[in-house]
């Protein structure tokens, strides 16, 4: 797999057909799947380099990420897995401080009423809510999310897009977004990357794919 993002600003909205490498291009990034060659540089920074035996923990590359199965833990309420990705990142701040932070997060997300509660009594619309309250919570040195709003209905989808793009404005650090709605891409302004049998077959805007796309897959895409 070689993908290479440039020069670009604001997230990034990696497409592409079921089984192209979405998923594995996130997991490589965050440390969860080991790389076999090649090179992961994030804002400058080299977390693993082949040639040089680079090979960051996943706990030191500071990569929030937001799986598809959500990765709550299930023996904690709902505002103390949000404080889990404060471990570490939360400085000198008291466990009120950081409790009153993931509970402003979660009220932001329409799930102030779900502080208290288990993962195991959440729907998954709730699930994802909460997941995605977790990795905003902190500031990363990048935000990885996989297809984050995918469990959420549609009244849901448009409020909780709206509250993503504002936060990924805020964080200003690198973000991809995994997707198959073009709403998303279009509502976060992200810059298109397509990938396709693990190579990127097309980058740019969400306009310039509509105006030129590559292959029959972007023309189906961004005509969706």
């Amino acid at each position: 797999m070689y993908v290479e993002l440039r020069g670009t600003s604001g997230p990034v909205a990696v497409v592409g057909p079921n089984g192209s490498g979405k998923t594995t291009l996130l997991r490589l990034i965050a440390g969860a799947l080991p790389a076999r060659s090649g090179e992961i540089v994030v804002a400058g920074d080299t977390l693993y380099a082949s040639d040089s035996s680079i090979d960051w923990p996943i706990e030191r590359r500071r990569v929030g990420y937001v799986p598809q199965g959500f990765g709550l833990f299930p023996h904690l309420t709902v505002v103390d897995n949000v404080c889990f990705g404060l471990d570490g990142h939360g400085g000198a701040e008291t466990r009120a401080a950081r409790r009153a932070r993931a509970g402003r997060i979660l009220a932001a997300l329409g799930c102030q009423d779900l502080t208290h509660r288990r993962p195991g009594h959440l729907s998954g619309g709730e699930k994802q809510r909460v997941a995605l309250a977790r990795a905003l919570v902190i500031e990363p040195r990048m935000l990885l999310l996989d297809e984050p709003l995918a469990a959420l209905d549609v009244s849901a989808r448009r409020s909780v897009r709206a509250v993503l793009a504002a936060r990924l404005r805020e964080l200003d650090c690198p973000s991809i977004v995994v997707t198959h709605d073009v709403r998303d891409v279009d509502a976060l302004a992200a810059h298109v990357c397509v990938l396709e049998q693990g190579r990127v077959t097309q980058q740019g805007s969400l306009q310039e794919l509509r105006a030129a796309p590559a292959t029959e897959f972007v023309a189906e895409f961004v005509q969706a």
